[in-house]
């Protein structure tokens, strides 16, 4: 049967019909396929144009003195970011934003440029939060704004070298902030958020890690002994002409550092304060041979050895001798004097005279015991270990300036630390810069190796004849009368040191000007060490230049923290005390 041309046509048209059923068909169940059945495809590929995750900055923990004054706080600012995948503007707006960040616009071009294969680009971190909402509401695509926290310390350069400072990215750098940096960085958080086409956040679909704040530290510094220490400190330097200088506060029944300071200062709040020369602790980084400021020590190591007493007579002469060609002098002649008028009167002479007397070894070994050539175990970063190096072979010479403090350096801290164990009648200690209930907080980590429970080489009974020695420092007669404190006995003594030429020898001129010292005397609940370098305005003695610096801060520290007077014979004290009664009364 043949077909008509007509039919043929009607079998094509059906055909096409069909096919056009088939692939109808075929998309409705793709369609289905995608997005009922496998729909997770077209899910990951929408989320991937819309859908973020950011990290949300944690909060630094705040540090504070120990009465909870905060003294390292983070405030809230915003940090403007590009991706350059998306960055759309043109020349107008870039020189607008530019211009809003005090930026150069080409900078901006070639930052975005350089990196354009990136999806993140800080251009510029820690701005107003209000600055950086008017760049936002210029609708530029690829611009976003993060949230991050900045730094501030509230009473900048007062505190400068104990806090330290933190980075752009809130990390710790030096000072406090970098020793506890694990114990202040808080836990980022990360939340997943919707953008729109411009990039503008339009819904947060949920938070997948809650940030976790840093902890609080809190410090032994007081905020009102620090400010006084600063004060005084930098009024000396400047008065003094000095080339730096640096004090320290140390609390005798606890080791708690109370104040530390140094000049030239730094204001870490300052970008432009930030060089080493500034920011070093000089109080823990910086060494000097200590002087006189040793005499005390090796005295005592006499007395200890039963050879000596107070009142042990000792032949200066004319106030000087030779030892191997180098002569050993003192500033006066004093004849024929006592163990207690060589400490009274610093005598060199007398002293060497002693120490050569003694075993050898006797002196290094006191040393060591005292933690001279080992760091305190505060945990400070970069805190120095000092010098002290014992020599194979022990001269004379050796022996007897090792015996006033020439042949070894310390650091300040250390001094101050030597100070406190006479104080405590040879008791060891650890020394901390956190307040007791930061302490009983925080696991310690640190090299405790002046752990409490020891004991210096020496004898309670020895210390304690030094103890008197040293209050008589301080009095008429004494090497450094300016350090008395009114109402208080005060026990000190004081160092002035030849500094060390590069080429070898002593210099002739440049002296450091060191007075260490604890008061009060019967009860010790404060050492102080004060040391000026380099005085140039014509005094340079340490009963001149250091003491009466020590005077004023023990003071007022002593006044300060309500400790109770223990010298009443001078007029003034009983007066006072007398009008309290009668006020009583």
């Amino acid at each position: 049967m043949v077909k008509t041309k007509g039919q043929i046509q009607t079998y094509r048209i059906n055909f096409i019909y069909l096919i056009l059923v088939v692939v109808c068909c075929a998309l409705i169940w793709r369609v289905l396929d995608l997005q009922v059945v496998n729909n997770e495809f077209l899910k990951g590929q929408g989320n991937a144009r819309v859908l973020r995750q950011l990290e949300v900055t944690a909060h630094r923990g705040m540090i504070t003195d120990r009465n909870g004054y905060p003294l390292a706080i983070s405030t809230p600012v915003s940090s403007i970011w590009i991706n350059p995948k998306e960055f759309e503007a043109d020349n107008k707006k870039i020189y607008q934003v530019a211009k809003l960040l005090k930026l150069n616009s080409q900078y901006i071009k070639n930052k975005v440029k350089k990196r354009a294969n990136k999806e993140f680009v800080y251009i510029k971190r820690r701005i107003n939060p209000a600055l950086a909402q008017r760049i936002l509401k210029m609708n530029i695509k690829g611009i976003h704004v993060q949230r991050e926290y900045r730094r501030y310390y509230p009473d900048g350069e007062i505190f400068g070298h104990v806090l330290g400072f933190t980075d752009v990215d809130d990390n710790g750098q030096e000072g406090m902030e970098l020793a506890y940096n694990d114990w202040l960085s808080g836990d980022s958080g990360r939340k997943r958020v919707v953008k729109d086409r411009l990039g503008r956040i339009i819904a947060i679909e949920e938070q997948i890690k809650a940030p976790q704040p840093g902890k609080d530290l809190s410090l032994s510094l007081d905020r009102r002994i620090q400010y006084l220490a600063y004060k005084e400190l930098k009024k000396t330097v400047q008065q003094h002409k000095a080339k730096s200088g640096s004090i320290v506060i140390l609390d005798i029944e606890t080791g708690e550092v109370i104040a530390m300071a140094s000049q030239p200062g730094f204001n870490p709040n300052r970008l432009q304060d930030r060089k080493s020369r500034l920011y070093r602790n000089r109080a823990i980084a910086d060494l000097f041979e200590p002087g006189s400021t040793m005499k005390p020590i090796s005295i005592a190591a006499a007395l200890n050895s039963g050879r000596y007493g107070p009142s042990t007579q000792i032949k200066t002469g004319d106030g000087w001798f030779m030892i191997n060609g180098k002569t050993i002098k003192d500033t006066h002649a004093y004849g024929t004097i006592d163990v207690s008028t060589v400490i009274q009167k610093s005598s060199n002479v007398g002293t060497s005279k002693i120490a050569l007397s003694l075993p050898k070894s006797l002196l290094w070994d006191t040393y060591y015991s005292f933690g001279f050539g080992n760091d305190t175990g505060s945990g400070f970063p970069g805190e120095s270990s000092g010098r002290l190096v014992r020599p194979r072979r022990v001269s004379k010479i050796e022996q007897a300036t090792l015996s006033f403090g020439y042949g070894m350096s310390v650091t300040n801290l250390q001094l101050a630390n030597a100070y406190g164990m006479i104080a405590r009648q040879g008791n060891k200690i650890p020394v901390t810069f956190l307040s007791q209930a930061a302490n009983d907080e925080i696991e310690l980590t640190q090299d405790s190796t002046l752990a409490s429970g020891q004991r210096v080489a020496l004898s309670s009974r020895s210390l304690k004849q030094v103890n008197k020695m040293m209050q008589r420092v301080v009095k008429v007669g004494g090497t450094a009368p300016k350090a008395a404190v009114k109402g208080y006995k005060v026990a000190g003594k004081t160092g002035t040191v030849k500094k060390a030429s590069r080429h070898g020898g002593y210099t002739k001129k440049k002296y450091s000007a060191v007075f260490a010292g604890y008061a009060p005397a019967s009860a010790p609940k404060m050492a102080i060490v004060v040391m000026i370098d380099e005085p140039a305005n014509g005094e340079y003695y340490g009963g001149l230049v250091a003491a009466p610096l020590f005077s004023t801060v023990m003071s007022g520290a002593l006044r300060l923290l309500n400790i109770d007077p223990d010298d009443i014979s001078q007029p003034d004290v009983v007066t006072q005390i007398e009008q309290h009664i009668g006020r009583q009364g």
